[in-house]
C-alpha cells in the first residue's frame, strides 16, 4: 500500500507517488520519459518519444464525442530536485520519502523537494488517460522535459501530429485562477571598451549604493523600487562638469543576477575636486531618498576617501556610464486587456568593470520580458542600438517568446461557465510577467487557444514544497468535467 493509497481520486495520487519514486530532476529524465512512453504504449495509445525525451500520448475520442474539438493537455516532467544539506541522499538515483499532513491537508516529501511542480501535472494526465469511464474528445497530452532550465524541451518538441488547438498547461500553483498570458523574455549583455588614464592628481572614493528591497524583475517590476545600477550611472553622470571634472572608475560592481533588481552598486572612482564631489553625492542621497522614500525607505548613498589600490588601474568608460543613465530599466509599458499587468519591461540586473578578451570592458546584463513578441523585439532593438550609440556590443541569449493575452477564447470562456456552474463563483483572471511553456508552444500550434490552471501549492523548488490534497481532487475535477462537457 502506497503513502497515498486511501486519497481520492485513487488514479491521480496512484500515479503522483508512482511519479515520486522515479528521480526526475532537470537534466536526469530518461527515466521518468520512459515510464510514460511505456504507458502509452502497453495500452495501446499512439506514444511518441524524441530525443529530448519528450512525450506524446494521444487517445482518440469516445463515441459521441468524435465530432467535438480535440483538447491537449500540458505539463513537464521536471522538478527542482533539492534536499536540506543534513540530509544524505542522492537525488539522481534515490525515490523521494513522501508523506501527508492530515491536518493540514498536505501532501510533501521528508527532507526533499517534493516535484508537484510539474508532477501533479504529469499525474494527471496519466489518470485521465488510463480513465476508461471518461468519455472525451480525442485526448492529446504533452508531457515535455528540462522547463525548469529553460523550457529546452518545449522549444525543440515536434507537435506536428497533434490536431488540436485547445490547450490546458497544467502548470499554475493557484487554484481557481486561470493564467491567460505571460511575458517572453531574453538575456542582453553589452560590452563597452575603456580606456586606462593617468591617476595623477586625482581623489579617490569608495562610493556604495544599497539599502534597497529589490525584487524579482518579473514580480516585483511593477512596484517602481529603485535600482542600485541605475542610480550609480545618474550619479556619475550628472556630477561630471565638462571642462572641469570627470569621473573615472577603478571599480565597479553591481547586481547579481539579469533577473533580480540590484539591491547594492560598489565602485571605486577617482575626481579632480574631491570637496566638490562629496558634496554632490551628500547632496544627490537626500534627493534618491526622497524620490523613493515609500517605495525604497532604507537607501543610501556612502561615499568614502580611499587610497588607490597598488597597481590598480583607473580608466575613462564614458561610454558605460552614458549607457547606464540613459537607457531604459524598469516597465515600459502595461497590458490594454489586463488591468494592472506588465506588458514589457527590462531591469538592468548586473554592471561590472571586467575583462573581456584579455581587454578591460564595462558589462552590463539585461532581463527583457514582455507579453507580445514585437514589443519584446522593439525594446531589444532599441536597448542594441542605444548600446552602439554609446561604443557598446551586444550579445542576446536565452530568447523565448512571449504568450500574448487572447480577448476571443473559447476554451476560456467554457472553463470559465463551468467553474462557476460547479463552485458558485467566479474564478479570477490573471496574467503573470514571468515565463510558461505556452509561448513556444503557441509558435508551434496555429491560433492556440490556451488557458493555464494548477491547485494549491506553496513553497515550490523548496524543501518546504506542499501540494494540497482537497485543491488537486477539485482540479482534477474540474479537469475532468471540463473535457465531458460538450
Amino acid at each position: 500500500m502506497g503513502v497515498l493509497s486511501n486519497l481520492e481520486p485513487s488514479k491521480l495520487f496512484y500515479y503522483f507517488e508512482e511519479l515520486t519514486k522515479i528521480p526526475h530532476g532537470s537534466y536526469n529524465v530518461d527515466a521518468i520519459s520512459d515510464y510514460l512512453a511505456a504507458f502509452g504504449k502497453d495500452r495501446g495509445l499512439e506514444t511518441y518519444q524524441d530525443d529530448l525525451k519528450n512525450v506524446i500520448i494521444i487517445k482518440e475520442a469516445t463515441p459521441g464525442y468524435e465530432n467535438e474539438p480535440p483538447l491537449i493537455i500540458q505539463g513537464h516532467m521536471d522538478m527542482v530536485a533539492v534536499h536540506k544539506p543534513e540530509l544524505n541522499i542522492n537525488m539522481k538515483k534515490e525515490p523521494l520519502k513522501v508523506a501527508i499532513n492530515e491536518k493540514e491537508d498536505y501532501i510533501y516529501a521528508e527532507g526533499t523537494s517534493l516535484g508537484g511542480d510539474d508532477g501533479i501535472a504529469v499525474a494527471s494526465g496519466l489518470a485521465l488517460l488510463d480513465d476508461e469511464t471518461l468519455k472525451h474528445p480525442r485526448l492529446e497530452v504533452v508531457f515535455t522535459t528540462n522547463e525548469e532550465t529553460g523550457m529546452e524541451g518545449a522549444a525543440g518538441i515536434d507537435l506536428s501530429m497533434l490536431k488540436g488547438n485547445r490547450l490546458l498547461n497544467l502548470d499554475s500553483e493557484d487554484e481557481g485562477i486561470f493564467l491567460t498570458s505571460c511575458a517572453g523574455g531574453l538575456r542582453l549583455n553589452a560590452y563597452f571598451p575603456v580606456k586606462e588614464v593617468s591617476a595623477d592628481g586625482l581623489s579617490f572614493y569608495e562610493v556604495e549604493i544599497g539599502g534597497l528591497l529589490g525584487g524579482h524583475s518579473g514580480e516585483e517590476i511593477i512596484k517602481g523600487r529603485a535600482n542600485s545600477n541605475k542610480l550609480t550611472g545618474r550619479l556619475l553622470i550628472s556630477y561630471e562638469q565638462p571642462g572641469k571634472d570627470k569621473v573615472y572608475i577603478s571599480s565597479l560592481k553591481g547586481g547579481l543576477a539579469d533577473n533580480a533588481i540590484p539591491r547594492v552598486t560598489n565602485l571605486t572612482v577617482a575626481v579632480k575636486d574631491g570637496e566638490s564631489f562629496e558634496k554632490f553625492v551628500s547632496s544627490f542621497e537626500n534627493d534618491v531618498k526622497k524620490e523613493f522614500a515609500s517605495k525604497d525607505p532604507d537607501l543610501y548613498v556612502k561615499v568614502k576617501k580611499t587610497s588607490p589600490v597598488e597597481n590598480a588601474k583607473l580608466f575613462d568608460a564614458e561610454g558605460a556610464l552614458k549607457f547606464i543613465f540613459t537607457c531604459p530599466n524598469g516597465v515600459q509599458t502595461m497590458s490594454g486587456d489586463i488591468e494592472g499587468l506588465v506588458e514589457t519591461s527590462l531591469n538592468l540586473g548586473i554592471i561590472e568593470l571586467t575583462e573581456k578578451e584579455g581587454a578591460q570592458v564595462v558589462h552590463t546584463t539585461f532581463s527583457i520580458r514582455s507579453s507580445v513578441e514585437s514589443a519584446k523585439n522593439e525594446l531589444t532593438e532599441k536597448t542594441v542600438l542605444l548600446a552602439k550609440t554609446f561604443g557598446g556590443e551586444t550579445v542576446t541569449s536565452g530568447n523565448y517568446p512571449g504568450w500574448a493575452y487572447r480577448a476571443d477564447s473559447p476554451l476560456r470562456e467554457k472553463m470559465m461557465g463551468l467553474f462557476e456552474k460547479m463552485y458558485g463563483k467566479k474564478p479570477a483572471l490573471k496574467a503573470i510577467h514571468a515565463g510558461l511553456e505556452c509561448g513556444l508552444l503557441g509558435n508551434k500550434i496555429k491560433d492556440l487557444d490556451c488557458v493555464s490552471i494548477g491547485p494549491d501549492m506553496k513553497d515550490i523548488h523548496t524543501t518546504e514544497e506542499k501540494l494540497y490534497i482537497s485543491s488537486s481532487r477539485r482540479v482534477y475535477e474540474f479537469v475532468r468535467a471540463l473535457i465531458e462537457e460538450k
